[in-house]
């Protein structure tokens, strides 16, 4: 009898466990469930700038599931799991029995909980509903105004810019970027966003939105200021839906606690991406890392296991690669460790290096400069190979601090190529790609090679 595997979630985490199961097992029932169509999140902000048709978000169609022979539920989603006898309970009231079940059901955008903030006008931009509702909203000229200047946010943002959108954001923390940047790196992008036309206040909340009946929204300010947006998008951070799972005996803590073979306290559930509490590479603990790049390592992981493979995980690399007007900013690993430092600014172009070291051991960094700097986005990409390979570069660090610019010869004399080759998880991508809205025709690039791409 054919093996019921059954995945909750179509974005990465849960594409890519479908085609690595059917990669492994022709015969094995695969069944995908999802409240929405299955997308890719990190296609939205390309629909948004106007490069790309709302379609061309889409990750998988008829023809795409039906090759894979891969049954699907759209439209419903999980209200109950029980693990004990197998069996999930959809919102429409029908059973499902599983012999492996993946979930990969990502996370949700925070609520912002002040007056005003359910009105027209105001979005979290988390789905692809909330994107056309986006758009739809933007006229010429648009004010648009960001509750919130994390990542997420400022992907949107880039989008907006893109768009000729006039912009302004607003963000609690004392800096952009919190999550991701030191104080001198956001310094940096702070000075870079305003040169480009974007008005910043940093270290204040948003009080209120009060909706004016020509449509204008007034944002009033915790330091007694306001100012005035057409749009409002709400960007304070997202959470892992894992509510579904409230006494089922999955353990949770931010996420789905796994272990490095994404598996669950329950033997036969996985968990991948977003909602996934799974090793952190670099600090050996457990953490949710809601980037693409993981949930596609931990989909392929938990679709090898799953399919009866022995496939363990060395943790995924907190890292992030983001666009911000024109100007590339990364951090990859324990960036704001307390190791030795590296360290190179040019406040004038701007061009931020930052090494954290353990030893001889590159363990975080942080990197701006301009997007059409070709060789410091090479430099970016071998940086990361280099912490994740956890390379000891030996008598190269005091190379590498007399010149922190020349990072390939360090690269290439410690085979850390080679290294990252045997890292990668599961070898060559499948050759069902499900990522068509960033892939041009007849270029094979594995979904976390799409990804890396799109930012640069």
């Amino acid at each position: 009898m054919a093996t019921e595997h059954v995945i909750i979630g179509g974005g990465p985490g849960g594409m890519n466990a479908i085609e690595t199961i059917r990669g492994y097992d022709a015969d094995a029932s695969i069944t995908l469930i999802s409240d929405e169509p299955a997308y890719s999140r990190m296609a939205l902000p390309y629909y948004i700038s106007g490069n790309i048709p709302v379609d061309q978000v889409n990750t998988g169609d008829d023809d795409y599931f039906g090759r894979l022979g891969v049954k699907t539920r759209f439209g419903v989603s999980v209200s109950e799991v029980n693990p004990h006898a197998s069996m999930l309970t959809l919102s429409d009231g029908s059973m499902v029995p599983f012999d492996n079940l993946l979930i990969a059901t990502g996370s949700s955008a925070q609520k912002l909980n002040i007056p005003g903030a359910d009105g027209d006008g105001v979005h979290n931009l988390w789905t692809v509903a909330d994107a056309e509702k986006t758009v739809a909203a933007l006229g010429s000229d648009a004010e648009v105004a960001f509750i919130g200047a994390g990542f997420i946010g400022f992907i949107i943002l880039n989008a907006m810019h893109k768009r000729g959108a006039r912009l302004k954001v607003i963000e609690l923390e004392d800096q952009v970027l919190p999550r991701m940047l030191d104080a001198q790196g956001a310094s940096l992008v702070g000075s870079w966003l305003e040169s480009q036309g974007v008005e910043v206040h940093t270290g204040v909340s948003v009080q209120a939105i009060d909706h004016g009946h020509d449509g204008v929204k007034t944002l009033e300010l915790s330091d007694g200021s306001s100012t005035r947006a057409d749009v409002v998008i709400v960007a304070t951070g997202i959470k892992a839906n894992i509510g579904f799972l409230d006494g089922s005996g999955i353990e949770t803590n931010q996420g789905v606690l796994v272990n490095n073979r994404c598996q669950s306290n329950v033997a036969n559930v996985y968990a991948a991406g977003d909602v996934a509490e799974g090793p952190d590479l670099s600090t050996g603990s457990q953490a949710v890392h809601a980037i693409q790049p993981t949930a596609v390592d931990h989909g392929r992981i938990a679709g090898a296991n799953m399919a009866g493979q022995d496939v363990e995980y060395p943790g995924s690399l907190l890292m992030n690669i983001l666009d911000v007007c024109g100007l590339q900013c990364a951090s990859f690993g324990d960036w704001s460790g307390d190791g030795d430092v590296t360290e190179v600014i040019n406040a004038n172009r701007p061009v931020y290096r930052k090494l954290i070291w353990d030893g001889s051991t590159i363990t975080g960094a942080i990197m701006l400069g301009p997007a059409d700097d070709v060789a410091m986005l090479n430099d970016m990409g071998m940086i990361k190979g280099l912490i994740q390979a956890k390379t000891d570069l030996g008598a190269w660090k005091q190379h590498i601090q007399a010149n922190p610019t020349d990072i390939r010869r360090p690269y290439v004399a410690t085979k850390t190529a080679e290294k990252m080759l045997a890292l990668t998880s599961l070898g060559k991508p499948s050759e069902h790609r499900s990522y068509q809205h960033a892939q041009d025709a007849g270029k094979d690039r594995s979904a976390h090679q799409v990804f890396v791409d799109s930012t640069g």
